[in-house]
């Protein structure tokens, strides 16, 4: 039987996977195609043209990457000062991640060639992940979703 420790841990590392691919999608790039609208992004988001180093189009790439951040996240220790402490150290993380071992594995240079606009729309957008990531996961916790299970058996049976 499995130890209820390990049990937890691995619930916390699939849904921080769930929630940063979540988070990729909704929060990040929806940020970049907002700024490619706005004209201060080079190409838009959610785009189908296939990426090293796994050979799959972009937007699953990205994804892929937000759900190993929100794995890695999901087992770090929570700070204190809550949600938006939380957002700001994971939107950090995964720029980090990004600049520093995403990019370079992929064949680009790191932190964009050291390039201040796009290293700012990355900014933008790995803050925007890691907002996504704070508001997302909580509401993914098993705790959450039992209560919420209760009130819907109550609601359900009252009707």
């Amino acid at each position: 039987m499995i130890p209820s420790s390990a049990n937890a841990r691995s619930t916390r590392l699939f849904l921080g996977f769930v929630a940063g691919a979540l988070a990729m999608l909704l929060f990040h790039q929806t940020t970049l195609q907002l700024l490619y609208w706005m004209g201060l992004a080079m190409n838009p988001a959610f785009r189908l043209s296939v990426v090293p180093p796994f050979n799959v189009p972009m937007v699953a790439s990205v994804t892929f990457w937000g759900a190993i951040f929100g794995c890695i996240v999901s087992i770090l220790p929570k700070p204190p000062g809550g949600a938006a402490v939380r957002a700001l150290i994971a939107g950090l993380f995964a720029l980090l991640m990004t600049w520093f071992v995403v990019r370079p594995i992929a064949g680009h240079p790191v932190a964009f060639a050291w390039h201040p606009r796009p290293m700012a729309l990355s900014a933008l957008a790995s803050l925007a992940w890691g907002i996504g990531l704070a508001l997302i996961q909580p509401i993914l916790s098993p705790r959450c979703l039992l209560q919420r299970s209760r009130a819907w058996a109550r609601h359900h049976l009252a009707t």
